[in-house]
């Protein structure tokens, strides 16, 4: 008989039989994989490089039922426990060493309600699975930019993008959800329905529970929007992004515009000789009628001497995939993020000196513009803190040899310290890298404390730990 070793809640090991896998196994309604199964180097790689973890078991999930199952089999088997929705996270939680993987990517239905504008999905499905059914309603949920992102991850940590200014964060469109517990009960969660659970959930990221299901509010969307790229010189740099501060002060919640800098990449409505060369791109979207788009970008758009301006009517699930293709899984990446109310001059001369040391073609400064109608609910009617701020800035290193990282690392991490005193302290989880667990309480500012409450309540274990961890309210005692 043979046996296998895993990885326990507190990094010991345990030996489990193959008696004891086959029964697990065989009450599951999906697949269970083990190392040496077909298929397993597939379910363990996600989309970060960087991260390259062994799990001992993988189940990948086929329902509620096996959650359920899989949660209690950890529990009662004090196994170390990740779980996987889309694998996109930065951090690379989706994963663990030697422990069990709740894989819930083969759960991906999506089902609009065209009468009530709601919308149902499982936590397998990626941005592009929901923007594809809505859109065929002319409906849409606010979420983020990249179509590869899984809905799950994206929305337990908040969910911000190109609707977030008209339409809120994708946590501010949830109704209820359907959460597996660290006991492995199923319990719905709403406003009215363990709403202290609800409210730890929306931003709470995923320290509570294993979400099964969401229910979602959908808004009306026209089929197109007016979308696309303004790309400038980096040299006009200073004064495009001193302008477009100005400008976005009186912005209508339907505009959003990103600035992005970074070495160009071959597009084909660029110029080859600008191929490889320091850009400013403003990355903009108008979700409203496209003539008053035009009218509400236009200011953007006269901003300086762009090299090339491609800003379009556009359908809007083609615009959410255009990053897709500087995105894709492969490369190593490492990501600092900071939360800014104001774009300051100090602010920009930092982010411009940056720039002038990107050290590979692949690297990126983003500033992500949001406020508007998610700015305009309180900092505590959710656990998702950073309602106060108006410019997100993700600095992604991003390339493809090892012998890369300590010099990307270090540029990233370089840049998070000149900009920290500009910053305003909370931070987006989704975008925190697996080295700054001693950020969380910080990143929820005044909501850490009610978060601990919750999790204490749900998962005394802390079972959920493979996220950008909430400790147990009597553990942070414990640990003092």
């Amino acid at each position: 008989m043979d046996n296998l070793n895993l990885t326990t809640l507190h990094k010991g090991q345990t030996v489990m039989t193959d008696v004891v896998l086959d029964r697990f196994a065989a009450g599951l309604r999906g697949r269970l994989l083990r190392r040496t199964d077909a298929g397993y180097d597939e379910a363990r790689s996600i989309w970060n490089a960087m991260i390259d973890r062994r799990p001992g078991l993988i189940v990948l999930c086929a329902g509620a039922a096996d959650v359920m199952r899989s949660v209690r089999f950890a529990r009662e088997n004090n196994l170390l426990l990740a779980v996987r929705g889309g694998g996109h996270n930065i951090a690379g939680n989706a994963v663990c060493e030697g422990g069990l993987v709740i894989d819930l990517s083969p759960m991906k239905s999506v089902r609009v309600d065209p009468g009530t504008r709601r919308l149902r999905v499982e936590p397998g499905a990626t941005l592009a699975d929901v923007d594809n059914e809505t859109q065929a309603f002319g409906l849409a949920l606010p979420t983020g930019i990249n179509s590869t992102t899984g809905i799950a991850g994206l929305t337990l940590g908040g969910g911000f993008g190109w609707l977030t200014r008209k339409f809120g964060l994708t946590i501010d469109n949830i109704i209820s959800m359907e959460v597996v517990t660290a006991e492995g009960k199923l319990v719905r969660v709403s406003e009215k329905e363990e709403p202290d659970l609800f409210w730890a959930l929306r931003g709470g990221g995923g320290n509570f529970g294993v979400v099964t299901s969401f229910e979602f509010r959908l808004h009306d969307l026209p089929g197109e929007v007016l979308a696309g790229l303004v790309i400038h010189p980096f040299a006009d740099a200073e004064m495009v992004l001193r302008q477009y501060r100005q400008v976005l002060e009186t912005a209508p919640d339907d505009l959003t515009c990103w600035a992005v800098m970074r070495k160009a990449p071959p597009l084909p409505f660029l110029p080859a000789d600008w191929h490889g060369r320091e850009i400013l791109a403003l990355a903009m979207c108008h979700c409203g009628d496209i003539e008053a788009g035009k009218v509400a970008a236009a200011a953007l758009r006269e901003i300086g001497n762009p090299i090339a301006d491609v800003v379009v009517p556009t359908p809007f699930a083609a615009w959410q995939q255009a990053f897709d293709p500087l995105l894709t899984p492969g490369a190593r990446n490492y990501w600092k993020s900071q939360d800014f109310a104001e774009l300051s001059d100090a602010t920009i001369a930092v982010l411009l000196d940056a720039v002038r040391k990107l050290p590979g073609p692949e690297c990126e400064i983003f500033i992500g513009h949001v406020g508007g109608a998610a700015g305009r609910i309180a900092v505590e009617d959710t656990a998702f803190p950073q309602r106060n701020s108006h410019f997100v800035m993700n600095v992604h290193a991003r390339w493809r040899e090892h012998s890369m990282d300590s010099t990307c690392i270090g540029w990233a991490r370089e840049l998070f310290e000149a900009t920290k005193k500009h910053a305003i302290g909370t931070a987006y989880i989704n975008f925190m890298p697996e080295d700054e667990s001693d950020r969380v309480e910080a990143a929820y500012g005044g909501n850490y404390r009610r978060l601990t409450e919750v999790k204490r309540h749900y998962d005394p274990q802390n079972l959920f730990r493979m996220n950008q961890n909430v400790q147990p309210q009597a553990e942070m005692r414990a640990a003092g």
